[in-house]
């Protein structure tokens, strides 16, 4: 499959010469870091050293991550810190990998949207995968990959209605199903800076090459994972009027700039043709119409 909309590496809005470009914590601004593991990126909200309850995980990785996640947090804001709070865009396995263990080490809330909550409360496991589309060994092996559902009950909690973030002051989260559909993205105007989770990402997903080499692209949600391509469509359309100057996304480098946004525009635009599978599970039946709908007994 060939790239989406290709993205300008010049774009980025990390440094990818430095040190920390593969596997340590990129600083984006003063007060908002990512770190990449392996697939996937996490993302921190604080200013350097702010300490213990003063800052902000927004997701929590592949398993075997804790380390790496309360490594980078102490190295941010000093040791033995822990967040005010840990907020989830989705609960996919590769975002949830290190939660249970660290909301017990942590004793953190965890805020995620009400319809994200079965799969975070022990009482939901996603659908089935898509393997058939993406044409990439990630898509392939996609039926291996843990469906869930983790259980943190114990310290989950709703997002307000009111679309304000838990110790984030300044951002709003916005919901953006398809991928998944209680998916959420936070927003924050006074830089026009988006943390996008996997509504869209910023590298071909379906492919471990891609994966590896990080080419910057913009890219729809991962294929193989998302379950409504037409609310997937509407997320992206949203994203996009917002008009960002810088993107996080769940997957791939941290973006910035007009050509970016240029990107994002034409993602959004031409959604059908350029994110949307010629064909597979879910493009012509979301999983919400199938037997046992969107929420599946674990």
């Amino acid at each position: 499959m060939a790239q989406q909309i290709p993205l300008d590496p010049n774009g980025r809005a990390d440094n990818p010469q430095s040190s920390a470009a593969r596997y340590g914590t990129q600083e984006l601004c003063s007060d908002l870091a990512y770190r990449r593991l392996g697939i996937v990126n996490v993302v921190f909200f604080g200013r350097p050293c702010a300490g213990d309850r003063e800052w902000v995980l927004i997701d929590a990785g592949v398993i075997g991550t804790t380390g790496l996640i309360t490594g980078a947090a102490e190295e941010r804001f000093g040791p033995k810190s822990r967040p005010a709070a840990i907020v989830m865009t989705h609960g996919h396995f590769d975002h949830v990998g290190a939660l249970e263990e660290l909301s017990d080490r942590w004793q953190a809330p965890i805020y995620a949207h009400g319809l994200e909550r079965p799969y975070l409360d022990g009482s939901a496991a996603y659908p089935p995968p898509d393997p058939s589309v993406g044409g990439g060994l990630m898509s392939m092996l996609s039926p291996l990959y843990p469906r869930g559902p983790v259980d943190v009950s114990r310290w989950l909690k709703s997002l307000a209605d009111d679309g304000s973030v838990p110790h984030m002051p300044g951002w709003r989260w916005l919901h953006t199903p398809g991928h998944t559909p209680g998916h959420v993205s936070l927003w924050r105007e006074a830089d026009r800076t988006i943390i996008a989770g996997d509504a869209f990402i910023t590298t071909r997903q379906e492919s471990a090459y891609a994966v590896a080499v990080q080419e910057p692209e913009m890219h729809g949600p991962p294929m193989y994972y998302t379950t409504n391509w037409d609310n997937a469509r509407s997320s992206v359309e949203l994203l996009a009027s917002l008009e960002p100057k810088r993107v996080i996304t769940g997957h791939g480098p941290a973006m910035q700039g007009a050509q970016m946004r240029d990107a994002l525009h034409r993602l959004a635009a031409n959604f059908d043709r350029v994110a949307v599978p010629a064909g597979g599970t879910y493009v012509e039946r979301p999983a919400a119409e199938r037997k046992d709908g969107e929420y599946r007994q674990p």
